[in-house]
């Protein structure tokens, strides 16, 4: 009622208002129209606005949901007892309450909300916490809706409540499942990239001007390395985790990367500056986002390691376990949360490849080096299919006669953007991708059809060609349908083919190299030992191996260097010379063994005159070097050959031609022995 008169509930005027009499109701159509209804005389409108609101009472009164009539000062008239049991409190208490009392006001829009209670909206959703009056928190749903007086203004606020406490906790059960690992309980790779995000966020690299440079930080003792906001990252995996899952099972390990994690986090996790997450398996990071610079992060996963090097009791079993740690720190603005990872995780795996148990912190030059591999392992097989790959050889020339007797084939890639590269650059990364497979069948063949053009123009030398032969192409390839494959191709003889196998890859575990090797030999295939004394040296194994020819290793030919001849070097002092009789002697017994068991040996690395006589005499029947010629192409050997038929070994050519110790002088190692 407003002013003792009855009001309209769609309009809320006044019923005496003439707005609210019919047609027929207009003065002065006499006595049979009766005036406007009165609280006294039970006029029909009257029972149907009592109806209506007797309706409305009880659909507020009953409803499911919270109500509560709100007026301009905030504070409750009117709630219901859905809204009243929400709150753990009566009706009647609710009653003048201002609603901030209810309501936490924190969070509430700050333009939404004062745009509703002044008429400049018509609705407003909000979730909003309860105050209970026991103290815990009640989410609801809040729908809070504007009623309007009769001129169009802000009359009242009516707020309809849901309970959505339920729903909340399901959500956050759900968004911490999603956010943390199952096992551990640690945030997770998902989290951890939201928390590097938002430290990364934190600069402003489009208006912020550069900041003077950083003094020095009282922590580091070093000035600040470069502008802004900085952040760091530990990210390390346990040494040798998949060997306690074979040993002990994967229970024990799933038990001890719970005890890792535990350790983890109460040493290492810092409100808000520190996180410790795990990125997957045996992977863990700790995120730095306030770093003071590369020193504080180094020092951080120093304790790393130490805090893991205690021993874990799992399940009855002491476990030791070790860490490796690449270590990334770098301005905010320098980086992007991707680079950042992605550093940190190769800067881990060359903290395993230098030994493990350690941390090692990213180093830009070596990142540009393994960038560069990766490169390069993508574009071997394309390079091969486009003919980048070319072959020089190596004469390989006879110590007693100076007769070129074979040639070792060496492959370069000539790269579109590198330039030349020689093969300690692609052929491990050959090796790991695979790629050597098919570049060692190219190799072979190419060398065949060329050996085979020197038998034909110099049919009285037979020279041989030797070509290497990985580990990989054993096992992963029919390497003796291969070989004979190439053969009938070419028409290159068998016995003018030489393979060479490292001694290692020779005499490593599994017999499948040496069925192949035997089978190789079989055919008439000549094989050579390659690297002889740097492996397994397992001397046992010489005479029953298929082997004609020990190519002994450079470093056994350095003590030849000094030009005296054996025996008259005592007076030499120091432990040059005593390296020296040793390097000779242990070339010489060797040299006496492989005679003893019918086999040749080769010398790589020859610079210079004196080294080769001195091989001589110890014996040593063919060698190679940089003194008799570098790798080049196929047509320095049928040179050499053709002036080996004139009456000149190589040798004499050579000399009389520059006049010096051998054709190169000493320019430095050779490295054709090495595989060029």
């Amino acid at each position: 009622m407003s002013g003792g008169a009855l009001l309209c509930p769609t309009c809320a005027r006044p019923l005496s208002d003439d707005t609210h009499r019919t047609a027929d109701d207009s003065p002065g159509t006499g006595p049979s129209r009766p005036g406007p209804a009165t609280a006294e005389d039970g006029d029909p409108l009257l029972a149907a606005l009592r109806v209506s609101e007797a309706r409305l009472r009880a659909a507020f009164w009953d409803a499911g949901i919270g109500m509560a009539l709100i007026d301009p000062e905030d504070r409750i008239i009117e709630v219901n007892p859905a809204f009243a049991t929400l709150t753990g409190r009566t009706v009647g208490e609710l009653a003048r309450t201002h609603i901030h009392e209810i309501f936490d006001p924190e969070g509430m829009p700050h333009r939404l909300f004062p745009a509703l209670v002044h008429g400049e909206r018509d609705r407003l959703r909000v979730e909003k916490q309860l105050k209970h009056r026991e103290g815990r928190t009640v989410w609801s749903k809040v729908t809070v809706s504007l009623i309007r007086d009769a001129s169009g203004g802000p009359l009242y606020t009516l707020a309809l409540v849901e309970d959505i406490t339920e729903q909340r906790r399901l959500g956050d059960r759900l968004e911490y499942q999603a956010l943390h690992d199952p096992l551990t309980r640690l945030p997770n790779r998902t989290y951890f990239f939201e928390r590097l995000d938002a430290a990364c966020l934190t600069a402003d690299r489009s208006t912020a001007p550069p900041p003077a440079p950083a003094p020095p930080h009282p922590a580091t003792g070093a000035e600040g390395e470069g502008e802004g906001p900085r952040v760091g990252v530990c990210y390390l995996d346990l040494d040798g985790f998949a060997a306690i899952n074979e040993t002990l099972g994967h229970h024990i390990g799933d038990q001890l990367l719970i005890a890792v994690a535990t350790r983890l986090r109460r040493g290492f996790t810092a409100h808000g500056t520190q996180l410790v997450a795990r990125m997957g398996g045996d992977e863990f990071a700790v995120l730095v986002t306030d770093s003071r610079g590369s020193d504080q992060l180094t020092d951080l996963a120093a304790r790393i390691l130490e805090a893991l090097e205690r021993p874990f009791d799992v399940a009855g079993h002491r476990l030791v376990v070790t860490a490796s740690v690449g270590v990334v720190e770098r301005s905010v603005q320098e980086t992007t949360p991707t680079d950042l990872v992605k550093d940190a995780d190769a800067t881990l795996y060359w903290s395993k490849a230098d030994g493990r148990a350690r941390w090692t912190l990213y180093d830009p030059d070596r990142g540009a080096h393994q960038l560069t591999r990766q490169l390069l392992a993508t574009a071997l097989r394309p390079a091969l299919e486009r003919g980048e790959f070319t072959i020089e050889y190596q004469p390989l020339v006879g110590l007693a006669d100076g007769a070129v007797h074979g040639a070792e084939a060496l492959v370069r890639w000539r790269h579109p953007r590198y330039g030349t590269l020689s093969p300690d650059r692609f052929i491990p990364l050959a090796e790991e991708s695979g790629a050597i497979v098919p570049l060692g069948k190219w190799v072979l063949e190419e060398s065949c059809r060329q050996a085979r053009r020197w038998l034909t123009e110099f049919p009285e030398t037979e020279t041989f060609v030797s070509v290497n032969l990985a580990a990989r192409q054993i096992w992963d390839s029919d390497v003796v349908a291969d070989v004979a494959q190439a053969l009938e191709h070419t028409g290159l003889p068998a016995r003018l083919l030489q393979l060479e196998i490292t001694e290692s890859a020779l005499l490593g575990p599994g017999g499948r190299p040496l069925q192949a090797l035997q089978a190789l030999a079989d055919m008439g295939v000549r094989i050579a030992i390659d690297d002889f004394g740097t492996g397994y040296s397992n001397l046992a194994y010489l005479s029953r191996l298929p082997v004609h020819v020990l190519k002994l290793d450079g470093t056994f030919i350095e003590g030849f260097r000094d030009p005296s001849p054996t025996g008259s070097r005592a007076e030499l002092p120091g432990s040059g010379a005593r390296r020296s009789d040793a390097d000779e002697q242990i070339v010489g017994a060797m040299v006496q063994l492989a005679h003893t068991l019918g086999l040749t040996v080769t010398a790589e690395g020859i610079e210079s005159a004196a080294q080769a006589e001195r091989l001589r005499l110890t014996g040593c029947d063919t060698a190679q070097g940089w003194y008799f010629a570098r790798p080049g192409e196929a047509e320095l050997v049928a040179a050499i050959l053709r002036d080996n038929r004139d009456g000149r070994d190589s040798r004499g050519r050579k000399d009389s031609r520059d006049g010096r110790e051998g054709l190169e002088g000493r320019e430095g190692q050779n490295g054709g022995a090495a595989r060029g």
